[in-house]
């Protein structure tokens, strides 16, 4: 049976069954959520540009994480926010790719930022002396070139190998776009795609989660054996901060990809939880890593006192 290939532009997102009363307050809620997101992240990025105290290699770690955060929701929220104002389930196909392109680089951003964090926490908490060596401004760079390089090449094999594929579908089982959705519409030979998916999966989760892992616990060691409770306890507050984040992504994110494997996992509970990863850490990292850090506290109170003074 010969089959019949789609090459038509436009794709059809799940419906969220908005009645017409429910369609203004949604759309509020969205655009206020977004704002927040927004307003948070800008002022992490900026108190760090800003203020050369806070050009240090941990506040230049952190720095990408607001810009990782505004890229993966900004993709979710604008073309949601268009969806509920317009009332329609359509997307071009370019527009599709574009968003899930973004979304992925998002995700998997988040695991090497993070990742990169914990490396940074453990330099400087289980090797004090060697911490002003060993993350020297070119080691630094190196390191958000590897996070970034490393997404870019890992996200861009991934939907290089979606776009060579023929279409014979347009309704995506999402209510946004990402890659398993986009490979639902494909009506061709995907061992390949799916391969390389489990590969990156396995690197991503297995490189991250090991580091993480190994970092966390020569701290958890370091700390036990200090003898300056002080010391102790401010490791342990930023460890437990970092872990918080790490393994609220971590929930979301494993949930989403292994229900994607499994015939019986509930379509709607996969995407409320697909779209809690793009809600939940980018509205709590800035305040997570912005208003529990003193340094960067301070500077953003100091910096709306010097406002209110001004209008005064």
């Amino acid at each position: 049976m010969e089959v019949q290939y789609n090459t038509s532009s436009y794709l059809t997102f799940v419906s969220f069954n908005l009645s017409s009363e429910s369609i203004i307050p949604t759309f509020l809620f969205a655009t206020l959520s977004y704002f927040v997101i927004l307003f948070c992240n800008l002022l992490l990025m900026l108190t760090i540009i800003l203020n050369k105290c806070l050009h240090q290699p941990m506040y230049l770690i952190l720095l990408n994480l607001p810009i990782n955060d505004l890229i993966g929701s900004s993709a979710f929220f604008i073309q949601t926010i268009k969806q509920i104002l317009v009332n329609s389930q359509t997307i071009s196909y370019s527009a599709c790719v574009i968003q899930a392109f973004c979304i992925h680089i998002y995700a998997c951003g988040t695991m090497f930022i993070l990742t990169a964090m914990a490396y940074d926490r453990y330099i400087a908490i289980c090797l004090p002396l060697r911490y002003n060596v060993v993350m020297t401004s070119a080691h630094i760079m190196k390191l958000i070139t590897w996070i970034w390089g490393s997404s870019l090449i890992l996200m861009g094999v991934l939907f290089g190998l979606l776009l060579r594929l023929p279409r014979c579908r347009s309704e995506l089982t999402h209510t946004y776009c990402d890659n398993p959705s986009l490979l639902s519409l494909v009506c061709a030979n995907t061992a390949i795609n799916n391969i390389y998916g489990l590969f990156t999966v396995a690197l991503t989760q297995v490189g991250a989660n090991g580091m993480v892992l190994f970092t966390y616990l020569r701290i958890l060691a370091a700390c036990f054996r200090s003898k300056h409770t002080d010391t102790k306890a401010k490791a342990l507050q930023t460890c437990a901060t970092h872990l918080l984040v790490f393994l609220l992504l971590e929930c979301f994110g494993l949930f989403t990809i292994i229900s994607y494997r499994l015939q019986s996992a509930s379509p709607h509970l996969r995407r409320f939880m697909g779209m809690s990863t793009l809600i939940f850490p980018p509205t709590l990292n800035p305040i997570i890593y912005g208003l529990k850090t003193k340094e960067i506290r301070v500077q953003v109170i100091q910096f709306f006192r010097n406002k209110v003074g001004a209008v005064r």
